[in-house]
């Protein structure tokens, strides 16, 4: 059954500029939540007494949900539709992040940050299945790349705004502000989202997980399933980590400072839209292996002893990674012929899982090796990205 199979000479097509604003609200307002602790994790070292890796897990912890539910949800949203999943997850969303204000300590924080993430995929794998059937196949990578741009700018913004009103009124106070901007959000994309007129409701519950075992046998998306698990664990590893050494000596940094660290997102944000239309023209595998090498390059300025080359790097880095982020994303729906929600939720699951292990691995060599033995895992994983995209990948 279609949804609202209307003739189409009798509706007129969306408004690609309605479709790309609410695709950047959802983004925006998704990612605004999902690292949002990232400039609090000193903060809650020294507030909770615990150690960097038990503090990481308020990262880990929606990241991890985000990875074991994905599938689950994209299997969902084939029966259910696009739209209705994307604005009740966005609503879902943000009545945990809320609630994670009331935590008294460390173990409610991260069990509320866990309920956070079992939201987040029914707007990400949806989004990606949307743009995959909705979109003219010749601008997918730049419809995708907007999507992409306003998780940048929300992943920026929540962490700045966690960083600052914490510096001002405490840690609470930052998550009840994120649910009511996530409210918003939902409302807006309500509004503006054109319902999917290319969507066919699946049916059949045995065909769905057959459609999983079939993505299973895909070699293309098993190749962009490694990718992805690479890319968001370089991410995670960094932005995560990065904390801690600048506010250890010599650099000192509070909640707020380590919040404006997070402005090189910005950066990304106004270069992801120019990479989409270099995915569209040179192809993604050129365009995925020198965002691997960028990122490594920005991991290795960060060795250096100062803030403004430490910044240059972090941008560099963030660059890479968001527009390995928009290839990879981008490809799901060019290698999966069929069932594309489900082969998104593959993805998101294994990407996510690639970024709760970046939360949890760096931390087992903190103590011994501190910021370098972390950027020396990072640029390991970047040069496993730039093989496999050569050696598997097929424009």
């Amino acid at each position: 059954m279609r949804e609202l199979a209307v003739p189409s000479s009798k509706v007129l097509a969306p408004s690609r500029a309605a479709v790309l604003l609410s695709l950047f609200v959802a983004g925006f307002s998704t990612f605004l939540n999902l690292y949002a602790t990232q400039p609090l994790l000193p903060e809650f070292r020294q507030l909770f007494g615990a150690s960097e890796l038990m503090v990481s897990l308020t990262v880990c912890g929606p990241v991890l949900a985000v990875a074991l539910t994905a599938p689950l949800l994209g299997v969902l949203a084939d029966a259910l539709g696009r739209k209705r999943v994307i604005v009740a997850a966005m609503l879902g969303l943000a009545i945990p992040t809320a609630l994670a204000a009331t935590s008294s300590n460390l173990g409610q924080l991260i069990a509320w940050r866990f309920v956070q993430g079992i939201f987040v995929p029914g707007v990400i794998t949806v989004a990606m299945a949307y743009i995959s059937e909705e979109v003219p196949s010749h601008i997918i990578g730049s419809t995708m790349s907007i999507y992409i741009t306003g998780g940048v700018v929300g992943g920026f913004s929540g962490r700045f705004l966690t960083g600052v009103l914490a510096h001002h009124w405490g840690w609470r106070i930052p998550f009840v502000v994120l649910g009511v901007i996530t409210v918003a959000g939902a409302l807006l994309t309500w509004g503006f989202l054109p319902r999917a007129r290319k969507f066919i409701r699946q049916k059949d519950w045995g065909a769905s997980h057959r459609s999983v075992r079939m993505h299973l046998c895909n070699p293309q998306l098993l190749a962009t399933y490694a990718v992805g698990f690479s890319v968001l664990f370089c991410m995670v590893a960094a932005f995560t980590y990065i904390n801690f050494y600048l506010a250890d000596k010599p650099f000192e940094l509070g909640p707020a400072a380590l919040g404006l660290i997070f402005s090189v997102y910005l950066i990304g944000a106004a270069i992801t839209p120019t990479a989409g239309r270099f995915l569209d023209k040179f192809g993604y595998r050129r365009v995925i292996m020198a965002a691997a090498a960028m990122m490594a390059a920005g991991m290795l300025l960060t060795l250096v002893r100062s803030i403004p080359v430490i910044i240059v790097g972090m941008a560099l880095g963030a660059t890479g990674v968001f527009v390995s982020q928009a290839a990879a994303s981008s490809n799901v729906g060019k290698a999966a012929k069929s069932a594309r929600s489900s082969a998104a939720g593959l993805y998101v699951s294994l990407y996510y899982l690639g970024g709760c292990t970046g939360s949890i691995l760096p931390g087992l060599f903190w103590d011994r090796t501190g910021w370098p033995g972390c950027v020396a895992v990072i640029i390991c994983m970047q040069s496993i990205t730039a093989l496999i995209a050569y050696r598997l990948w097929k424009d």
